[in-house]
């Protein structure tokens, strides 16, 4: 019944941010306009700008969130997320290539931007892992995050050498980089709908995989766990959710940090659940902040990024403090 409750306050959440996230903007519109044929223009703007924006807030932050999830159990530490561990940037200098160089495939049309992000998700992955585990073969959580920001660093200096460099692009490629689902439209919700589809699919056949491997590799192996098989499938689940939600909105940092310790602190630390119930509350929390980003200092916008990191930042700083205290 506890758990029953716990999926109905955060779909109801969820709701509620769709709804006000729908009717606020530069222009009020009440929700009930979406069946009412007889304010044409208050029908458009609903159909045309504001529930694309809203589903891919809302499907970006659930990405994002959900990959958090998946990371944070996978290597049992409460400070890994897309973000932290470099992931993020890794998309970002993929996406920005595909950008700079005007990359284009006939092959993959409309999803050229997140396939290349993806790709650069899950290489920057492997480097961070591969170069944390050559530095201490433990992988401490010092380790990783401090990997993560050695990675996402030289990332984050091949970017700035890209911008420096471009001509027309730079605008595009800046805006984009700050974290923004602004004036994106339905093509971009397609374009991200069938990736994040099958990375959250890869991630939720492991839920029990996941709960296992919290008790060690090697009781995972005990109880039947096949857990090569499953790191793989999780690291290219949440690398797929990953590249698929940077190559859209860009880098929108802490969103997989702070949903999914939020969630195991208030609901439940059962992956079965706890996947399911962070993919609502991260969607939730994206669409809160991109509303804020919109209104606070209208008309003009923040960047959604912008809002996420001061939301995040102190949570990280949290984490770190209280995970320092318990080993001291």
């Amino acid at each position: 019944m506890t758990m029953t409750r716990n999926y109905i306050l955060s779909l109801v959440a969820l709701l509620i941010s769709i709804a006000l996230g729908v009717s606020i903007g530069a222009v009020m519109i009440p929700i009930s306009a979406l069946w009412d044929a007889s304010n044409e223009s208050s029908t458009n703007i609903l159909w045309s700008i504001r529930i694309p924006r809203v589903l891919l807030a809302g499907l970006v932050g659930a990405a994002l969130a959900l990959a958090g999830a998946a990371f944070q159990g996978l290597l049992k530490n409460p400070l890994a997320d897309p973000y932290t561990l470099g992931v993020s940037s890794g998309a970002s200098l993929a996406a920005v290539a595909t950008i700079y160089f005007g990359f284009s495939s006939s092959i993959f049309g409309l999803f050229t931007l997140p396939f290349f992000g993806m790709i650069g998700a899950g290489v920057s992955l492997i480097i961070v892992l591969a170069f944390a585990k050559l530095v201490d073969r433990s992988m401490k959580m010092e380790t990783l995050i401090l990997t993560g920001i050695i990675v996402s660093s030289f990332l984050g200096s091949m970017i700035s050498l890209m911008i420096a460099l471009s001509g027309d692009e730079i605008r595009q490629i800046i805006t984009w980089l700050m974290g923004s689902v602004s004036m994106r439209g339905w093509p971009y919700v397609k374009m991200i709908w069938p990736f994040i589809t099958l990375g959250g699919i890869l991630i939720w056949l492991n839920r029990r995989e996941l709960n296992a491997m919290l008790f060690g590799e090697e009781r995972a192996k005990y109880l039947g766990v096949n857990v090569k098989k499953s790191k793989w499938m999780i690291l290219i689940g949440g690398a797929m959710l990953t590249g698929a939600a940077v190559s859209v909105s860009g880098t929108i940092a802490f969103v997989g940090l702070v949903v999914p310790h939020m969630t195991r602190m208030l609901f439940t630390t059962d992956h079965r659940h706890l996947l399911l119930l962070s993919v609502l509350n991260g969607a939730t929390l994206l669409i809160i902040c991109d509303i804020i980003s919109r209104t606070i200092i209208a008309p003009t916008e923040l960047p959604i990024g912008v809002i996420t990191s001061f939301i995040g930042a102190p949570v990280f700083a949290y984490i770190f403090f209280k995970q320092r205290r318990k080993k001291g």
